[in-house]
């Protein structure tokens, strides 16, 4: 059996036990949490917990504050898929298993995939703990989650994505962040592959391109969303600014720290939006 086989077969028993799971709650939403954000997770009214590992073709987390469930409950009295942690890039270079998780969030029902990570400031405005909606990205990664066979069961060769991050979903959030009082900068998301965090010169270089925000993830999941039809929203939390912008020491536990400090405006914030989108 090839491989782009064995994934098709992944996502159908994946989805048959995410359905299965959902029992009489048809979730629209779907909800990647990013580094340091898992606390939403403790929010989810009642949830039906699944292991990524009883999960065929998810993916194997390493990293820390990626904890590898999968939740499905009501968040704020509104049925949600929780996808608690992701495989990056800078662990693999295999997109199957970040294929499969979305594919299968999609045939289980879900409509709208809401993103969210960890990321640095480009901006001086922009601070550390604040929020920032994502609008477009840059995608710097070097490489394409959709690139190889195309299976057209899950959507079409060529993908456009003039609209990746939706502008209808985008102004819910925030009118959303502002009926809360919750600080929501707006601006373009560059990805960068990582695991090394950028020098100061490639944070000049994406400033010049029009970046305003800086991470290692969310830009394969919006592209596998699109392509299989989901809208996608997300959303960054400010972490650190970037290399060269200030005298922090950066590392991941810095990361996660910060991640801490602006994951209560998050979780307000995606508690109330589930509601409007």
């Amino acid at each position: 059996m090839s491989e782009q086989q064995t994934h098709v077969d992944n996502v159908c028993e994946a989805s048959g036990k995410i359905i299965a799971a959902c029992g009489a709650l048809k979730p629209r939403i779907a909800i990647i949490l990013g580094s340091g954000l898992s606390g939403l997770a403790k929010r989810i009214e009642n949830p039906v917990t699944l292991s990524y590992g009883d999960l065929p073709g998810f993916p194997v987390l390493t990293v820390a504050g990626h904890v590898g469930e999968l939740l499905i409950g009501k968040l704020n009295g509104v049925p949600v898929i929780v996808l608690n942690g992701r495989k990056h890039f800078y662990e693999t270079s295999d997109a199957y298993p970040l294929k499969t998780m979305i594919r299968s969030v999609k045939a289980a029902g879900a409509e709208t995939l809401f993103l969210s990570n960890a990321a640095g400031s480009l901006r001086p405005p922009i601070k550390v703990s604040e929020l920032m909606l994502i609008t477009d990205h840059i995608n710097f990664l070097g490489l394409n989650p959709l690139v190889g066979p195309n299976d057209e069961a899950f959507g079409p060769r060529f993908v456009p994505v003039t609209d990746a991050w939706d502008k209808e979903l985008g102004a819910k959030v925030k009118a959303v962040a502002k009926q809360n009082g919750i600080t929501l900068h707006e601006g373009v998301y560059v990805a960068f592959r990582g695991p090394s965090f950028e020098t100061p010169a490639e944070i000049r270089m994406a400033q010049g391109w029009g970046a305003d925000a800086v991470g290692m993830s969310s830009v394969p999941d919006c592209l596998i969303a699109r392509h299989c039809g989901m809208k996608v929203v997300g959303v960054s939390c400010i972490t650190n600014m970037g290399a060269g912008l200030s005298d922090e020491k950066l590392s991941h536990a810095h990361t996660l720290e910060n991640a801490a400090r602006g994951a209560g405006a998050f979780e307000r914030l995606v508690t109330a939006a589930v509601k409007v989108l």
